[in-house]
Order: C-alpha cells, then structure tokens, then sequence
C-alpha cells in the first residue's frame, strides 16, 4: 500500500486545492476534507485563518460533518462577516450544529439562525436558508415554489433545472426524510437516463450525487445499491458519489470497487483510479475485513490483480 503524507501535509494539500481554478479539484478536496473534519477540527481551523475567502467556505462545508459545538463562534462570525455564499455555508454549518445533539450548542447554533432569518439586512438567500435551518414557517405571502418542486420531484415530475432541485435539497438536507431521499435517487437516476444532451445529463447526475452526500452525512445506507451500481457506468462519476461510498459503504462494495478500478487501468484516469482506491482502502479498514472475508475473497478470484494491488499485495 503507498506511503500516506502525514495528516497535517494532507489537509495542507487539500486547502490548497480548494482554491484551484478546476471546479472538480475543488469540489474533490471538499469531499476528503468531510471525512477528515471529525478528527481534524484544530486544523482545519489553523487552516481556516490563513486560507482565502474562497478556501475559507470549502472549509466550513468540511466542518459541517464535525458539527463540533467549537464551531459556533466561527460559524457566527462568517455569517457577520463572509460573502453571499460564505454565509450560506455557514448557515449549513449552523445547522449541521443544531443537530448535533449538544443542548448547549444547539441553542446557540439556533440563536444564530434565527437572528439572520429576521435580519432584513441579510440576503434573500440566506435569510431563507436561516428560516428553513432554524424551522421557522415562510413569511406570509411567499411563494413555496422550492416546496412545490420538491414535491412534485418525489411524485417523479422533476423541475426543468437541475439547479431548482439542489437549491430544495440544500434547504433539506437535514430535515427530509430518508425514504423521500432515497426516493429521489431513482428519480434523478431515470431522468439522466432519458437527457440526450450530454451536459445536461451530468448536471442531473451531480444532483444524484449531492443527495447521496446527503444520505451518507446521515449515515444512512438506503441507497447503497445505487452508490455500487453507478460505478460501473461509462462515464466518471461526481466526486460526491466516491465521497459517500467511502462514508458508508460496506463489504458488498468491494467486488464492484475492485471491477472499477481494474476498468481504470485501463482508461488510463488517474483521477478517478485514485479515488477508487481510497473508497476501497477506507472500507477494508472501517469494517476490518481481511483476505479470509468473503467479499475480499470473491474479489480476488474475479479481479486478482486489482484486488492485490489495492491491498497493497
């Protein structure tokens, strides 16, 4: 198995990349950051008052998955003082807090939200973002058009751009329910397959995979199947589905892992091989397997050199 940097070199790298010209660079460094962030919060907030504006909201979209009550004050203050999409991630890190379980710090994540629902001052934007983080109801007179969207894509009518439906799920991210969730992934999943043009389609499918970030910041495995059966298409997948596969998959993603990895040496993307293989190591370690497992074992036989070489012999 390859040397790994120390972790300090690696998040340093990694914030690094969150100011790369390369929207998949940035968005790829943003995913490794979220499984860091648990056990990585001093650092990435060292990090964090050295880094650019623009680095700065990679890493507060990191931090969400810590939702330490540490973070509230650095929350509070990108709110006061970031841009548009600065607050906007802070308000996702807020309420990521409010749901951490934490009496004290949900009540000051809460408070939080709260003041920039009711802060006329504030962007549209962000003032809804607040209201829906905090659970407040929609000020009267305000159209639902997200909440007609969102319940017209669960009954499988999905907006005519994908931009409307992750706008609804970023508003939902912690309050929509994981059936609807997993319900939502075989809408998207059947409209990519009908989108003849090209772009479009992988718009459709970067949606698909921002839900299953979703799913898997929740720790829920409801749409695994999609998660294994998606690695196996044609084209590269958004970085997000690797990301939540390395999140929460299990034993039953190692055979397909090991089948894309051994396509990618063949396609010659060092990207994506990169990325399967960190998937795939993650997995073996979180859920202990060794050679004498099952699935290890059935990987091997069907894909000997892949497999051993993931491994690392």
């Amino acid at each position: 198995m390859p040397i790994k940097p120390p972790p300090g070199a690696e998040i340093r790298g990694l914030v690094a990349a969150l100011d790369a010209g390369d929207a998949v660079a940035r968005e790829s460094a943003v995913a490794r950051l979220r499984l860091l962030a648990p056990r990585a919060v001093d650092a990435l907030l060292r990090a964090y008052e050295r880094a650019s504006p623009t680095a700065r909201i990679g890493i507060l979209r990191a931090l969400e998955r810590a939702a330490s009550p540490r973070l509230v004050p650095l929350a509070r203050e990108a709110v006061a003082a970031g841009g548009a999409d600065a607050q906007l991630a802070a308000i996702a890190l807020l309420r990521a807090i409010a749901g951490s379980g934490h009496a004290a710090a949900t009540r000051d994540a809460l408070d939080a939200l709260v003041a920039v629902a009711l802060d006329d001052s504030r962007p549209a934007a962000a003032r809804d973002a607040a209201r829906d983080a905090a659970g407040l109801p929609a000020p009267a007179g305000t159209p639902p058009r997200e909440d007609d969207a969102w319940t017209a894509a669960l009954d499988g009518q999905l907006p005519v751009s994908p931009d409307t439906l992750k706008s609804a799920l970023n508003a939902r991210r912690s309050t929509a329910r994981l059936t609807d969730l997993q319900r939502l992934v075989d809408r998207i999943r059947a409209r990519e397959r009908k989108e003849d043009d090209p772009a479009r389609r992988e718009q459709w499918r970067a949606v698909r995979g921002a839900v299953h970030q979703v799913l898997a910041a929740r720790n829920s495995r409801l749409a695994l199947y999609d998660l294994r059966d998606s690695l196996l298409e044609p084209e590269r997948l958004p970085v997000a589905f690797l990301a939540a596969i390395e999140e929460i998959g299990d034993a039953s993603c190692v055979d397909t892992l090991a089948a894309a990895y051994e396509a990618s040496s063949r396609s010659g993307d060092t990207w994506w091989r990169e990325h399967l293989a960190s998937a795939f190591r993650a997995i073996v370690q979180r859920e202990g397997l060794t050679r004498r497992h099952t699935a290890i074992k059935r990987a091997l036989a069907r894909w000997p050199e892949a497999t051993g070489d993931l491994l690392g012999r």
